[in-house]
C-alpha cells in the first residue's frame, strides 16, 4: 500500500508534540520506514518514562516536559513540520506556548479530533500554515489511512512534505476540511470497528466448541486473510463476498441473518454518533 519511492524521498525536520498513541504511531511508522530526516526527529511526552524510552531511537531527540518546561518550545525551534499530538483540549495552551517559537516557513500538523483550523487560525494567527490530518492506528505497521485538510496559508511545497510524511506510514486522502470529522468516524475510528467484529467472532467461536486459542486463530486469521485477498486482487468486496457465497450453502444462510440485522443502519447510526461526538469536541464540550 505505501509507495515506497516516494517514501523514500527525504523529509525535513519534524517535531511530534505529544508523542503518545497517535503521535507514537507516526514515529514508530515514520523510522520503520528508513526515511532520511534532515535534522532528525524532536518528540516531547510529560512522562520522564515514556520520553526515556523513545530517547534509545536512533535519529530521535526525546524531551520529558516534567524536566523541562520550555520543552516544546525547545522542539519546535528548528522543526519546518510540526505534529501535534496532545489532547483536543490541550490544543489551545499548546498553540499558545509555541507560537513564538515558530520558525519561519514551519507547517503546524494536527493530529487532534475536532478540532477546527479556525481554532489554529485564531492563536497562531491566519499566516501561519496549518494542515489537519486524521491518521490512524495502523500507521505504526504502515498500513495508515490518513486524511489531509489544508489551511489557506498552506504552499504546495507543505503539503507535498506532509503527504510523503504520511505516506511513509501508510496512504493519503486529501479531503476539505468539512469532510475530515467525517473521514474520522470511517478510517480513524475503523479499527476499532473491526477489532469489536473480531472480539465477537472470536466469542461465536468458542460457542461452537473451540478453545479460546484455537477461536482467536480462527477469527483474528480470517480477517486477515480476507483484507489480504481483498488487497491483492482490486476486486469489489461485494463480488469476493458473492464468490464465497454458494447458491443454498451455508454462508448465504448466515449472510442472511446478518443482512436481516441491517448491518448498513447499524453503522450508518454508529458513524453519525462518531461525528456528532466529534462535532462536540470542536465546540469543547
Amino acid at each position: 500500500m505505501v509507495d515506497h519511492e516516494e517514501s523514500a524521498r527525504s523529509l525535513p525536520s519534524v517535531a511530534i508534540l505529544g508523542a503518545g498513541s497517535m503521535g507514537g504511531a507516526i514515529l514508530s511508522g515514520l523510522l520503520a520506514s528508513g526515511t532520511f530526516i534532515e535534522g532528525g526527529v524532536t518528540v516531547t511526552n510529560r512522562s520522564r518514562e515514556k520520553a526515556g524510552a523513545l530517547a534509545k531511537l536512533e535519529g530521535v531527540t526525546s524531551i520529558a516536559l516534567a524536566d523541562d518546561a520550555d520543552g516544546n518550545l525547545r522542539a519546535v525551534q528548528n522543526a519546518e513540520i510540526v505534529l501535534v499530538g496532545v489532547k483536543p483540549a490541550m490544543v489551545p495552551a499548546l498553540l499558545a506556548q509555541i507560537a513564538p517559537a515558530l520558525r519561519a516557513g514551519a507547517v503546524v500538523v494536527s493530529l487532534a479530533a475536532g478540532v477546527t483550523l479556525a481554532t489554529f487560525a485564531e492563536v497562531l494567527g491566519e499566516n501561519v500554515a496549518v494542515i489537519r490530518s486524521m491518521p490512524n492506528t495502523p500507521a505504526v505497521v504502515r498500513q495508515a489511512v490518513t486524511g489531509i485538510a489544508s489551511g489557506p496559508s498552506v504552499t504546495p511545497d507543505q503539503v507535498d512534505a506532509v503527504r510523503r510524511l504520511f505516506k511513509t506510514v501508510g496512504v493519503v486522502v486529501e479531503v476539505p476540511e468539512d469532510q475530515i470529522d467525517a473521514l474520522g468516524t470511517i478510517s480513524g475510528s475503523g479499527p476499532a470497528y473491526v477489532f469489536l467484529l473480531i472480539e465477537e467472532f472470536t466469542r461465536a467461536a468458542i460457542a461452537r466448541g473451540f478453545g479460546e486459542s484455537e477461536a482467536r486463530l480462527l477469527a483474528e486469521q480470517t480477517f486477515v486473510g480476507a483484507g489480504a485477498l481483498l488487497a491483492a486482487t482490486g476486486e469489489n468486496p461485494a463480488e469476493l463476498r458473492r464468490r464465497v457465497t454458494s447458491p443454498g450453502g451455508t454462508t448465504e444462510r448466515a449472510i442472511a441473518v446478518l443482512q436481516d440485522a441491517e448491518l448498513g443502519a447499524v453503522f450508518t447510526r454508529a458513524t453519525g454518533a462518531a461525528l456528532a461526538r466529534s462535532r462536540e469536541l470542536a465546540e469543547g464540550a
